[in-house]
C-alpha cells in the first residue's frame, strides 16, 4: 500500500495538521520599468491577451523581451534625436539651461515613440 506522500506526488512539508506542497517559482530576470508599463497596459486595456499570456506561463518572458527592446530603442532614439538637433556636449558647455530644455524635449518624444510603437500595441 502506498503512503499518503506517494499518492499525492511531488514533495510536501508538514505545518501543524496540514501537508503543504513545496512550491517554487522559476527564476527569471527582473522586469524593468518598460515591462511594468506593458504589464499595466495589458492588464487594464487588453485583458484577454494578458490572461492568455499569464495562463500559458509566457507573460514574464514577454515582459522581459519588451523591456529589453524598449531600453535599447530609448537609448538609440535619444542619441539620434540629440545628434539631429545639434544637442551636443559642446552646446551643453555653452548654454546649459537650453541644453536641459532640449534634452527633456528629446526624452519626452522618445518616450512617446516607444509608447506608440512598442508598449501600447
Amino acid at each position: 500500500m502506498k503512503s499518503l506522500f506517494e499518492e499525492m506526488g511531488g514533495t510536501y512539508h508538514r505545518e501543524g495538521n496540514y501537508l503543504l506542497p513545496d512550491l517554487a517559482l522559476p527564476e527569471t530576470a527582473p522586469v524593468g520599468i518598460w515591462g511594468r508599463r506593458r504589464r499595466h497596459y495589458l492588464k487594464t486595456q487588453r485583458g484577454p491577451l494578458y490572461n492568455a499570456l499569464l495562463l500559458s506561463g509566457k507573460l514574464n518572458d514577454h515582459l522581459i523581451e519588451v523591456d529589453t527592446q524598449a531600453e535599447s530603442m530609448f537609448s538609440q532614439l535619444i542619441k539620434q534625436l540629440a545628434e539631429q538637433e545639434g544637442t551636443t556636449e559642446h552646446f551643453k558647455a555653452e548654454n546649459q539651461m537650453e541644453w536641459v530644455r532640449r534634452m527633456n524635449s528629446i526624452q519626452n518624444r522618445a518616450l512617446e515613440i516607444i509608447r506608440s510603437e512598442l508598449l501600447y500595441v
